[in-house]
């Protein structure tokens, strides 16, 4: 239960790291706490969490210098997962681009910011509806035959997007919205399942009634002597085997928090109970 392997050939914690937080609120500058933010990354690390999300556009690639600061160079088995495929003109758009020569160079730009030579896990950030999806799959197929990403991954993408994405290359991760609160891609997560592609959950710490003092997953934390963030992560793992959540925070103990889920077992009727608070 503690390990998935991405593509068959990548074992990760299950639960990892996503490095949004680490960037102001807009997402658009970096940390105004820089050596709490390096701090932060290196507990992830020393906590076992070995896969590290990031993405060109957080904080206009700042994001992934920040992390080749703290962390490079990067310890054996730490897989850095970052996506493009959007445009930031604004801090408050966030505009679909897969032009091939645009993934391309953000490709190559991931590269020297993260300090890779190859990077473990490239993601199609959002399809671009005005590009046809094989070639937007095609520019990062390019760059997989070429050495310079190890496996291809989808955010944000329908079961018919993934298969459409699978006859131009392997897809071995899948990165859309889902928690306790948000299951409207279950279908694809099941379908992640059947074909054993890694799926991420990004926010998978429901908020709100499900993160309040009240209600079903206060409820089994207090039965399992946990918090509801812990209950919400340990939900998730319970769900299904290709699940790893990546929670970010830009604190320590928060951190941390998250990372004790992996110790949190439920009852089969606790998960059950979970599953019909959405």
């Amino acid at each position: 239960m503690m390990k998935y392997s991405i593509g068959g050939d990548l074992p990760v914690t299950r639960i990892g790291f996503g490095a949004m937080r680490l960037a102001d609120a807009d997402i658009w500058h970096g940390p105004a706490d820089r050596a709490g933010a390096v701090a932060v990354l290196r507990r992830a690390v020393e906590l076992g969490a070995n896969v590290i999300d990031t993405a060109d556009v957080y904080a206009l690639g700042d994001n992934e210098r920040l992390i080749a600061e703290a962390l490079h160079p990067y310890a054996d088995g730490l897989v850095i997962a970052t996506k493009a495929g959007e445009v930031r003109p604004s801090p408050a758009d966030w505009i679909p681009l897969g032009r091939p020569e645009y993934l391309r160079q953000q490709a190559e730009l991931s590269l020297r910011r993260l300090r890779l030579e190859r990077i473990a896990l490239f993601y199609l950030h959002r399809v671009d509806p005005a590009v046809p999806l094989a070639d937007q799959v095609g520019a990062l197929k390019e760059l997989q035959d070429e050495g310079k990403i190890r496996h291809i991954g989808l955010s944000e993408v329908t079961v018919d997007q993934i298969r459409e994405a699978q006859r131009v290359a392997p897809i071995a991760a899948v990165q859309n919205h889902y928690n306790l609160a948000e299951r409207h891609h279950e279908a694809v997560l099941d379908y992640a399942e059947e074909q054993g592609i890694a799926f991420f959950p990004f926010f998978p710490i429901a908020i709100g009634r499900h993160a309040a003092g009240e209600g079903v997953p206060a409820e089994v934390a207090r039965e399992v002597g946990a918090t509801p963030a812990q209950v919400a992560l340990a939900w998730l793992l319970h769900r299904s085997k290709v699940i790893v959540p990546i929670p970010g925070t830009s604190s320590i103990a928060h951190l941390e928090e998250n990372m004790r889920a992996l110790d949190v077992r439920l009852s089969e009727e606790q998960i059950e109970r979970l599953a019909g608070t959405a």
